[in-house]
């Protein structure tokens, strides 16, 4: 089977990571260890392992042929139909690409089910980005929201993602999708918190369901994204969601600092809270050197020195 068309999609804008060139590792067919709810996927039986997949020498000559045709790529994502660290040369095809890939950035869109296997945890380490899923800390929730493949385990999972980033000279994401009556209860949320606080990311994005999803579930809404945000104290959190409300307010110096001590803020943030004498106020505060402007992720927020 001849894969070289269908590997690569794009380039797409991407508002986190800048120009994005597509690599799918499974563009024949779904093959992944979840079956997600909210997936934007066909519904599928879960898998362990990839069957069919392109070779480590057609992907690279996708890739090679795609950046000859756009060199302006911020990122080369691997993603795949389903979950890309099940691709079987995973580690060999990371080494190949990162000998072609020049100055552009890498990343990795996975699902985190595989980060404690080693051969997969030291794939991973020679990324620029890895951007993980964590949509339930709770196992009960895990298996009922990402219905996983058996043997799939949270816990060794949030283990592996701590010793992750305490091991990566690389930026490492985490993303938390939020689904109604799901794992929008309290309790699940805290437990979100303390997790996310020990494996201390870069940087979370949060969201919900913004396409037609697999299953029958709802999404939530920005007010309780917004919400999670603000629970989510000292964590750099964006708020992915499409059409975000915009909502200006004004805020005075002391407002602004609080605001930036309890969670740090994105442009995006700014643009869609701050009216103009608050926005003039924020970069008065810059400039004099009590907040900073810091990159987390291809991302900039906003925070307090």
């Amino acid at each position: 089977m001849s894969y070289s068309n269908s590997i690569i999609f794009g380039p797409v804008p991407s508002r986190r990571f800048g120009i994005s060139l597509g690599v799918d590792l499974s563009p024949s067919s779904k093959q992944c260890n979840f079956d997600c709810l909210y997936c934007e996927l066909e519904k599928a039986k879960t898998v362990d392992t990839m069957t069919t997949y392109p070779s480590v020498l057609e992907v690279v000559t996708a890739i090679k042929e795609a950046l000859k045709k756009h060199p302006k790529i911020d990122v080369i994502t691997i993603t795949a139909n389903g979950e890309p660290t099940l691709y079987p040369k995973l580690p060999e095809l990371i080494d190949e690409i990162n000998k072609i890939k020049g100055k552009t950035k890498t990343m990795i869109l996975s699902n985190g089910s595989t980060i404690y296997d080693k051969k997969i945890f030291d794939a991973l380490l020679k990324l620029d980005i890895v951007k993980l899923s964590l949509d339930c800390v709770s196992q009960k929730c895990f298996k009922k929201l990402d219905r996983i493949h058996e043997n799939i385990d949270i816990d060794k999972m949030i283990k592996s993602m701590i010793a992750f980033r305490k091991q990566t000279e690389n930026r490492f994401v985490l993303e938390i999708l939020f689904v109604k009556t799901l794992n929008d209860k309290d309790e699940e949320i805290e437990l979100l918190y303390k997790t996310v606080k020990k494996i201390n990311p870069h940087r979370v994005d949060i969201g919900t369901i913004d396409r037609p999803p697999a299953y029958d579930v709802k999404p939530v809404s920005f007010e309780f994204l917004e919400k999670v945000a603000n629970t989510f104290e000292g964590i750099n959190v964006n708020i992915a969601y499409k059409n975000r409300p915009k909502q200006t307010e004004s805020f005075n110096e002391e407002e602004i600092k609080s605001l930036l001590k309890r969670r740090p803020l994105t442009k995006e943030d700014i643009e869609n809270m701050f009216d103009e004498i608050s926005k003039n106020i924020l970069e008065n505060l810059l400039k004099k050197g009590e907040i900073s402007l810091v990159d987390s992720g291809g991302l900039n927020f906003y925070k307090i020195l």
